[in-house]
């Protein structure tokens, strides 16, 4: 398939279910001024699934590497719903250190199995963005300067792709005493020269200014991807390594049914129930809970619920932030 099609395989309505917010704030940022999908790209030699350590649910990744500060901020948005913005999505970003060197692996020239700096994950606040704190990519023979990304929606992948940084910047960078040894990068030098990038990257560059508290740059880029329209959709949000959420059981069920979590860290939590609608129906549970398995009780005689499907929603809240999940449980 040739990176320019579309991200064809957007999943069908099913069971795994969640509220996607109707509304939002609608903003474009950088250069992008039009609803357009991100073309696809590789994910390269280089991927790491961080994804069930919490520790790697992070801002900083630099793990104290040093280089030209960059702040990156990235918008993700839904190009099927008018590139409304598209909250807890998970984004991963990796990309090399100042030497052109990636983490977590044995490549030419150096051994970082076991290592993570460089990579980190953000889920997506209520208007659709992330930030990372980084530094400024350096280059190894073969590629441009770039930092591979992938967005998930409820687990699923939608979108792998990598952004570019304009030529003049990077040249600028390589200028600077931190990357001078290594200096410019002769074997592809520009966007246009690279592999990758050669068949367009309009799409995919950063706007990019100069920082003066930090001394470093920051980056900041729209990203569509296809997503399910809002309402009930077949998502499972990603919970950033806070909780899991298990199965109500019985389910389906007819007098009661039983909830069961797993906290890995103290948090605000609110357990609620919704119609198929999205209607806030029923909050079983709210209060600060600490790490560790938890079971509530539920009784439908209690609530008054008439037979048919609902939502249960967990979601939770501390100082790493709010999260949270839902799935579909039937009442006889």
């Amino acid at each position: 398939m040739n990176r320019r099609d579309w991200l064809k395989h957007a999943s069908a309505f099913g069971l795994g279910t969640t509220l996607v917010g109707a509304s939002g704030v609608h903003e474009l940022l950088g250069q992008q001024a039009e609803c357009v999908l991100i073309p696809q790209e590789t994910e390269g030699p280089y991927p790491l699934d961080l994804s069930r350590d919490a520790t790697k649910f992070r801002q900083d990744i630099t793990e104290g590497k040093p280089g030209v500060p960059l702040h990156l901020m990235m918008t993700i948005v839904n190009v099927n719903n008018g590139c409304r913005p598209i909250p807890n999505a998970r984004v991963d970003i990796w990309h090399t250190d100042k030497d052109g060197v990636y983490s977590g692996y044995n490549q030419p020239g150096a051994n970082t199995v076991g290592q993570t700096f460089m990579r980190g994950i953000q889920i997506t606040d209520s208007n659709g963005r992330v930030r990372f704190t980084t530094i400024y990519p350096g280059w190894y023979t073969g590629r441009v300067t770039h930092i591979h990304f992938q967005v998930f929606v409820t687990s699923i992948l939608r979108a792998t792709s990598q952004l570019a940084f304009p030529d003049a910047v990077t040249a600028a960078v390589y200028r600077t005493p931190l990357y001078a040894a290594r200096g410019q990068n002769t074997s592809v030098p520009s966007n246009a020269a690279d592999s990758i990038f050669r068949d367009g990257f309009q799409h995919q560059l950063l706007t990019i200014t100069e920082n003066p508290t930090t001394g470093g740059y920051d980056a900041s880029i729209t990203v569509g991807i296809q997503a399910p329209l809002t309402g009930i959709t077949e998502l499972e949000p990603e919970t950033g390594g806070q909780f899991v959420l298990q199965q109500n059981y019985p389910n389906p069920f007819a007098a009661s049914t039983t909830f069961s979590f797993t906290l890995k860290y103290t948090a605000f939590v609110e357990l609620s129930i919704y119609d198929m609608n999205g209607r806030k129906l029923v909050v079983i549970l709210s209060r600060t809970l600490h790490t560790g398995e938890h079971t509530v009780h539920f009784d439908r005689a209690l609530h008054g619920l008439a037979p048919g499907n609902y939502l249960f929603e967990l979601r939770t809240k501390n100082a790493a932030g709010e999260f949270h999940q839902c799935k579909v449980m039937t009442v006889w």
